[in-house]
């Protein structure tokens, strides 16, 4: 791949909804600038950008992946991302190094859900953007039917530059409506011919629509617009790009990627409306630790600065870390700064990826995408920059997990492999965390969504050789009790030589702290001093289980108020052994109840979906505390749920408003649950400690 400066450089993110065709539109583009020889298709999983055998098996993309392609004298780094919502963390590093954004949307189908996200992802980062219109070859496709969706969900400022021309339901062509001509496909040609009768007027409509837009750009234009004169195409695509740069003018072009009939347009399109990294402005970062904004040049004689924006955890290669160069230009074996480790790096043999291919190269300029193999303490998210002009870039913001599952091994004794892979796959993927409750000793894995968990445990098995089972995690109960009651332990053993004596006398009663609190009102030393301890020690150790179900006890208050001793026999173990036997009794007689774990939920939604959400919640247990309208028709409902009902609600509310929903958590307090409740984990527990017997 030869050099290219940052002015002919073009990094385009493909966004949708699932299942919209981006993956096809990038081997399109691919096969178009002669980087291909050979199309591949999704079905066969044969395309560049699925190259994961997740993605061939699944037949839809997982992970962002880079494309790049030469066209016309210009680098495009096509920027292919996933559709479905569980791998919105790889949209978001695929829209983090993007200088614009194509939303891909089906001529058959038109806006979804995802098609409004993709809006929203390109709003967060002011990314100017066009959109695609794809499978103008299917069977009951209608352009205009979805343009004029597109104007009436995003706006005005949605013109669009060409429309289809169809013979007998079949897509022959297009109207180029800066031009004003008209071409047909021929084979892999293109030839002039006449803009048919029934589409004159329709393109004289939309042309004056593209025109208005156009002449809001420029003082100039709208004069000429208001006198009358007819713009030129040039001035037409001046206008066009200004209003795509500051984000005015949308525009819409469309095409059949399957087919490959109107990308190469669209090819030009990006070269011609499309900012390079050059004009989309100066690059905001920090200093290192502080909040003293830094303004870098997008040039390639700035201080050096890059985002590591991805990682790959190959079972082969090694690490290999993707970035973007954002100022300044990275060559191969230099050494680099990382400012989040503090540390310097050796950078090896730079390349860039198509898909999997790596093509070495020598260095990465201001605004181009590569990436670089076995830097062992490089995360996603990490800058590297020069040391004398250490720079912090803006983080990409992951979204919480939301699901979370227990992970069991199939196989006794993968636990060591298990653990190491899922800490590999966990560096790749800042949506996925690993973390091991010490209290059910299981290990935990969470994520975006139920697919995203899927394909965690299919990449362990193809990755690192090993297979789980997911199963719901065991929810942290606790134990207490709701009455004060008096009870003797007493540890009495003798058999020959020294023996053993301990006898205590403990009022247990609720307490207001967390964990135990354990007071003493002895007098005349019934119990001499130096068993204090003993007794708390033993009562300490109890405590790690209740009577009911096995789960910790808490807020229990313990004061010892008698006992006995014996000068010879007793001894602090004894003591101990006297207090657990003395909590045992006391919580059995002490009316104790089951606690179970409260979540403070969040759950945002357009406001069409607020009945079913709040009956959804109250379904589970939950507690409707209050709602509050938030901007764009979303209303925030706050709740308090069990933690026990909340397992699968990311799939659930997905399912409940086709993903639009959002929604966070977190733990809150622990609750007194419901007699039915109780009844079943108590059930439960006995299973559970009856088959780990067994085994």
């Amino acid at each position: 791949m030869k050099d290219f400066t940052s002015d002919k450089i073009r990094n385009v993110c493909l966004i949708s909804h699932g299942g919209a065709g981006k993956t096809t539109l990038a081997e399109a583009m691919l096969f178009n600038s002669g980087a291909l020889e050979r199309f591949g298709r999704v079905e066969d999983g044969t395309t560049t950008s699925d190259f994961d055998p997740e993605e061939i098996k699944r037949k839809n993309s997982i992970g962002t992946s880079i494309c790049p392609c030469e066209w016309k004298d210009h680098k495009i780094n096509v920027i292919d991302t996933p559709g479905y919502f569980d791998f919105v963390g790889e949209v978001k590093q695929g829209v983090r190094v993007a200088d614009s954004a194509v939303i891909v949307v089906p001529a058959k189908s038109g806006v979804a859900v995802g098609t409004e996200k993709a809006w929203e992802y390109a709003n967060q980062r002011n990314l100017p953007r066009m959109f695609f219109v794809n499978g103008m070859d299917d069977e009951h496709e209608d352009f205009f039917k979805v343009f004029d969706q597109l104007v009436d969900t995003f706006g005005k400022n949605v013109t669009a530059i060409v429309i289809p021309i169809k013979e007998n339901d079949k897509y022959i062509g297009y109207v180029n409506l800066i031009s004003m001509k008209a071409k047909k496909f021929d084979k892999t040609q293109l030839v002039d011919i006449d803009i048919p009768e029934d589409l004159k007027d329709k393109a004289e409509e939309i042309r004056v629509a593209l025109k208005e837009a156009v002449a809001e750009t420029s003082e100039e234009l709208m004069t000429k617009y208001f006198d009358g004169i007819e713009f030129t195409e040039e001035e037409i695509f001046t206008g066009l790009y200004e209003g795509v740069k500051d984000g005015t003018l949308v525009p819409v072009v469309c095409g059949s990627a399957t087919m490959n009939l109107g990308v190469k347009f669209f090819m030009d399109s990006i070269i011609k409306l499309m900012p390079s990294p050059l004009e989309c402005g100066s690059i905001k970062a920090t200093k290192p630790g502080s909040d003293t904004q830094v303004e870098l040049k997008v040039q390639q004689d700035s201080p050096l600065s890059a985002l590591v924006f991805k990682t790959i955890a190959d079972p082969f290669v090694g690490k290999i870390s993707m970035m973007r160069v954002f100022s300044g230009v990275l060559k191969s074996d230099s050494i680099v700064y990382n400012t989040t480790t503090e540390k310097t790096e050796k950078i090896s043999q730079l390349f860039v990826l198509r898909g999997k291919k790596q093509i070495p190269v020598s260095t990465l300029v201001a605004g181009d995408i590569g990436a670089v193999a076995k830097l062992q303490s490089v995360n996603t998210n990490d800058t590297l920059c020069n040391q004398a002009n250490a720079v912090v870039l803006d983080k990409i913001e992951y979204p919480e997990p939301v699901i979370s599952m227990a992970v069991e091994p199939k196989a006794k004794g993968d636990e060591e492999k298990i653990s190491s892979g899922l800490n590999k796959l966990q560096d790749e993927d800042p949506t996925f965390k690993v973390s091991l409750n010490t209290e059910t000793h299981q290990t935990i894995i969470s994520g975006v969504g139920e697919i995203h968990l899927d394909v965690i445990v299919s990449k362990l098995k193809s990755k690192f050789g090993v297979s789980v089972n997911l199963t719901d995690p065991i929810v942290p109960y606790r134990e207490a009790i709701k009455k004060k009651v008096k009870v003797e332990g007493k540890h009495k053993k003798q058999s020959g030589g020294h023996g053993q004596y301990g006898h205590v006398w403990i009022e247990f009663e609720p307490g207001e702290n967390e964990g135990l609190t354990f007071e003493e009102k002895i007098f005349g030393g019934a119990v001499p001093r130096q068993y204090f301890p003993a007794v708390e020690k033993g009562l300490l150790d109890s405590i790690k289980k209740g009577v009911l179900a096995g789960y910790p006890v808490v807020n229990l208050k313990a004061t010892l108020v008698d006992g006995s001793y014996h000068a010879v026999d007793s001894s602090e173990m004894a003591f101990k052994i006297a207090a657990s036997l003395a909590y045992k009794k006391g919580l059995e007689q002490a009316n104790p109840v089951l606690l179970e774990p409260i979540a403070h939920v969040e759950v945002f939604v357009p406001d069409s979906y607020m009945g079913d959400i709040i009956g959804d919640l109250n379904k589970r247990r939950g507690r409707v505390l209050g709602m509050n309208p938030q901007e764009g028709g979303i209303q925030q409902v706050i709740a308090e749920v069990p933690q026990a009902e909340m397992f699968k609600y990311a799939t659930d509310l997905t399912s409940m408003t086709q993903g639009r929903g959002r929604f966070k958590l977190w733990f809150e307090r622990y609750e007194e649950a419901p007699p039915n409740v109780s009844q079943k984990v108590i059930e439960a527990s006995k299973k559970r400690l009856e088959d780990s017997e067994v085994v």
